[in-house]
């Protein structure tokens, strides 16, 4: 809700000016202005808000690239209320595969239904539990093709889960035969930033926790990348806040921080 939130006010405050969503007002309806207003209210709530915006503007940028050379499915881990699959430019050239918690998919096909944005037939939900459930069985039971050049978004989970969870989705993903492409965002250890990120990073942390969602996995980049070479993926571009602002702010002039969050992707394709 907290993700479906800031990218609303995206649209509203900022205009999509870096990621143009126009169904992310929608599928809040009323909590959408409630979203934007709240924004207004808390400016220092603008660096996750830009920050969300530019992650899912760099994966379905790097989407379009990969089916261009050949993706034929999407899975979208951890989708909440992403909108790509109702937005989609790719018809049925691309089907979508949207895994979530089975009550979160709920939620959010009633959302859907009271925002009459139809389920297109390029979409099949595959409900898992990331801890408890194999992501390789929920997607078996939704016909996903494991032979099919994949691309694989995983937004804003990464952090939430156990180191465990995260090595046996990396490992599923590098083993699908067809071939995979990655994208998903992740933060430097909190003990590595500066004195005004670890404030900021600590007021985001009291408040997931609250909520029941524990921040519980962070990474130094450099081991990161070595571990994603062991599973074989390969062309790992990971953008750092600098390598953000250079790609997506270059008008900004006031400081920025060299740690916090990162989006990062990676290929197994013709390793």
């Amino acid at each position: 809700m907290a993700a479906a939130a800031h990218r609303a006010a995206h649209q509203l405050l900022e205009h999509g000016s870096i990621f143009s969503d126009p169904l992310a007002v929608r599928i809040l309806g009323q909590d959408a202005e409630l979203a934007a207003r709240a924004a207004r209210e808390q400016p220092a709530r603008r660096r996750m808000r830009l920050f969300i915006a530019m992650r899912t503007r760099f994966a379905e940028d790097a989407l379009a690239a990969a089916v261009e050379c050949g993706v034929r499915q999407l899975v979208v881990l951890g989708a909440g209320l992403d909108t790509y699959a109702y937005r989609s430019p790719w018809g049925d050239r691309v089907r979508i595969f949207e895994v979530d918690h089975p009550a979160t998919q709920a939620w959010k096909r009633a959302r859907l239904a009271n925002a009459g944005i139809e389920e297109p037939p390029w979409l099949s939900f595959a409900p898992v539990q990331f801890e408890q459930e194999a992501l390789a069985d929920g997607l078996r039971a939704a016909e996903f093709d494991p032979g099919q050049q994949s691309f694989f978004t995983w937004l804003g989970v990464v952090p939430y889960l156990t180191e465990a969870a995260i090595w046996t989705t990396l490992g599923f993903i590098a083993g699908v035969p067809g071939g995979a492409h990655l994208v998903f965002d992740y933060a430097d250890p909190p003990e590595s930033l500066s004195p005004e990120m670890r404030a900021y990073y600590d007021l985001g942390a009291a408040r997931v926790e609250a909520l029941g969602e524990k921040w519980l996995t962070h990474f130094e980049p450099q081991d990161l990348h070595s571990k994603l070479a062991s599973f074989g993926f390969r062309e790992i571009e990971d953008l750092g806040p600098p390598e953000i602002r250079a790609r997506y702010f270059l008008s900004y002039t006031g400081p920025l921080p060299e740690r916090g969050g990162h989006v990062l992707r990676a290929t197994t394709v013709g390793s």
